[in-house]
């Protein structure tokens, strides 16, 4: 599946979806997120090995562990998109990919560009939110 793009390819309506140039689309657009997020995540643990928690001043110390705190949640929520991006990756390689898990349809390109990630189609995900509000209702 190795189909060469032009750095400013998009892919589009007019096209058959989910063709070989959509796909290498969306598997380089997974693969640099998940770049990204593997480098931030490596700063991180620089950051936390590098941060000094001898603090002198209690005020200091107590800053820099919830600091660190929040970087680390940032990082297991970046932890768990790094696995959607991997099950993403595993849905291209299988044909799967851009297909509603629960209806079979199209995604969606526009959805698909701004959420790479996503297993439901719009309607399938407005529906599957809004059940979910009722279960907390009740």
């Amino acid at each position: 599946m190795q189909t060469t793009l032009s750095p400013d390819y998009v892919p589009s309506e007019d096209e058959e979806f989910m063709n070989p140039r959509q796909l290498a689309f969306f598997r380089q657009k997974l693969l640099d997120w998940k770049s990204d997020l593997v480098r931030d995540a490596g700063e991180t643990l620089n950051n936390l090995t590098e941060g000094n928690l001898q603090q002198p001043d209690m005020a200091d110390r107590a800053s820099l562990e919830t600091d660190h705190q929040l970087e680390l949640r940032t990082r297991d929520r970046e932890r768990k998109l790094i696995n959607k991006i991997d099950e993403a990756l595993d849905r291209i390689k299988d044909g799967s990919y851009g297909y509603c898990e629960e209806t079979d349809e199209p995604i969606g390109l526009r959805r698909l560009i701004a959420r790479p990630i996503a297993t439901l189609s719009l309607e399938a995900q407005e529906r599957h939110e809004r059940l979910e509000r009722t279960h907390r209702d009740d």
